[in-house]
């Protein structure tokens, strides 16, 4: 027996003023607005047999975890393959897109977007989310699993599952801030079975940067 589904969250608004494209910089938290998400997206699973809760090492993944920890009674689990992908970009008040064109110095990151070649290549971010929740699903007899992590690894999960190229324009992700992309074990694939926005109403609200 496994469990019988995993639910992967993004974390909430983080607090970045200054527009900064943070990746895996250190320091980074929640906004009040995002602390306000993350309880949201808990919220909006109440009453679910939630048994197990995984998180990035980053700090705004950590503190969107915290309120399932408080609701469902769980210790955070920390797994690094369930972090930001790396990506040459981080540090910068940066927008990726046409703009690029007019910034010489990064041209040799840009050389090969299929990849990519500015960060982690997109097939290794999906292999090792997949390793990750292929490990927490087998972890535990019956139940429901919460993994918070960020926009471009779960979307790289859900483009895997319906067989999509894992290249795509950023724009037009579908994971916003504190939604719950929920997965299922079907024989030995998983595929995905819902997606929530349960922080819909504070949305408008947000800055959503994203990632590269």
């Amino acid at each position: 027996m496994a469990a019988t589904q995993i639910h992967l969250v993004r974390h909430g608004e983080v607090y970045n003023p200054e527009g900064i494209l943070y990746g895996r910089l250190p320091g980074y938290h929640l906004s009040e607005l995002g602390k306000k998400m993350a309880a949201a997206a808990a919220a909006g699973l109440s009453g679910h047999p939630i048994v197990g809760l995984y998180a990035s090492p980053l700090l705004r993944a950590q503190e969107s975890a915290k309120p399932w920890a408080d609701a469902f009674g769980l210790e955070i689990v920390t797994d690094e393959r369930l972090i930001e992908p790396f990506n040459r970009f981080e540090g910068g008040s940066f927008e990726f897109g046409p703009a690029v064109l007019g910034k010489p110095r990064v041209w040799p990151w840009i050389v090969n977007p299929f990849k990519p070649s500015w960060g982690e290549p997109y097939t290794s971010v999906a292999t090792r989310m997949l390793a990750a929740m292929d490990d927490a699903w087998n972890s535990v007899e019956g139940g429901e699993i919460v993994m918070v992590s960020h926009q471009m690894p779960i979307v790289m999960v859900q483009r895997t599952l319906a067989g999509q190229k894992l290249f795509h324009d950023p724009r037009k992700r579908r994971c916003r801030l504190s939604s719950i992309t929920t997965v299922e074990k079907h024989g030995d694939r998983f595929v995905q079975v819902g997606y929530r926005d349960p922080a819909a109403d504070l949305l408008a609200r947000s800055i959503d940067l994203g990632a590269v």
